[in-house]
């Protein structure tokens, strides 16, 4: 929510590394914050909100949407304004499934029971507040395209360990409408999926029916099962261990060559399996981008 700092923590790694994409620093609950919620984030506990049972106090007007995440949108201006045009800068949400899973519970958490009730118990009530979030998602990353992002990417961190009588309906479709909304604002958009954990089946259905251009992969996937069924659907991205930079030496060159090997021939961006860990050491992030460039 503080632009100027945002813009400098999200130049820091590209002066330092010289990555050749940068993504906005933000977090993907800036979201329930536009719908009107008070997010903290509690020092060894992580983020807290009110947990709802409804969308009956959500703030849906969406003019208040636009000024609650006005800042966010500033910092892609200032940060655009400083990357070389040769960078990529992406933009980025939540997905409403993840989303739904915070607002369900107060709080983050990888088992989504009380999303999973609430959908389970009163269908109808979830698919309102689903219905809510897709809408201000899908303006939320329009917005962020238009302020200088070049591509988006849609975060369903918590997609794993859903039947598909449930993935289809919580992960899937929603994304789909995400995807159809921005790029009935702006055609073309390219937009990054990643539905982590979600096992390759659920990627390989994720992939055919949302529409996203590209699709994250999470560390447990089988790279060269995924080149091999969705290589030439999408481009892939990711998937080395974090904690495999942070070991770094042989398992970090192991990790990479893996990867390259197994993406050769189709579109790929290498990435980690998920964020970076706060102790991993500058060096093994140094040999990471080495053993990239020197095999391209």
């Amino acid at each position: 929510m503080s632009p100027e700092l945002a813009a400098e923590v999200t130049v820091q790694p590209i002066e330092r590394f010289g990555f050749d994409a940068a993504i906005i620093f933000s977090d993907i609950l800036v979201v329930p914050a536009a719908l009107g919620l008070p997010v903290v984030f509690e020092e060894g506990v992580g983020p807290r909100l009110p947990a709802i049972t409804s969308v009956s106090g959500l703030q849906r007007d969406q003019a208040k949407w636009s000024q609650a995440l006005e800042p966010v949108y500033e910092a892609l201006h200032l940060v655009r304004a400083e990357l070389p045009t040769s960078t990529t800068l992406l933009g980025f949400a939540g997905a409403p499934w993840t989303l739904a899973t915070y607002l369900a519970a107060g709080r983050g958490g990888d088992e989504q029971k009380a999303a999973k009730l609430w959908a389970y118990r009163d269908p109808i009530g979830f698919k309102e507040l689903v219905d809510v979030l897709v809408e201000c998602i899908s303006r939320h990353l329009v917005a962020q395209l238009r302020a200088g992002a070049d591509a988006v990417q849609i975060f369903d961190s918590w997609a794993s360990g859903l039947p598909r009588t449930a993935f289809v309906p919580w992960v899937v479709e929603p994304t789909k409408e995400i995807v159809a909304r921005v790029r009935a604002e702006i055609p073309g958009a390219r937009i990054i999926g990643f539905p982590r954990a979600a096992t390759l089946d659920g990627y390989e259905l994720y992939a055919k029916e949302t529409g996203v251009d590209a699709l994250s992969l999470d560390t447990a996937v089988a790279m060269e099962r995924a080149a091999s069924t969705l290589g030439s659907r999408v481009a892939l991205q990711g998937n080395l261990d974090p904690i495999a930079l942070i070991a770094g030496g042989r398992a970090l060159a192991e990790g990479v060559d893996n990867i390259l090997e197994a993406t050769r021939g189709v579109p790929f961006i290498f990435n980690l399996g998920h964020g970076i860990l706060p102790e991993t050491p500058i060096a093994h992030v140094e040999e990471l981008v080495r053993l990239v460039r020197s095999a391209r």
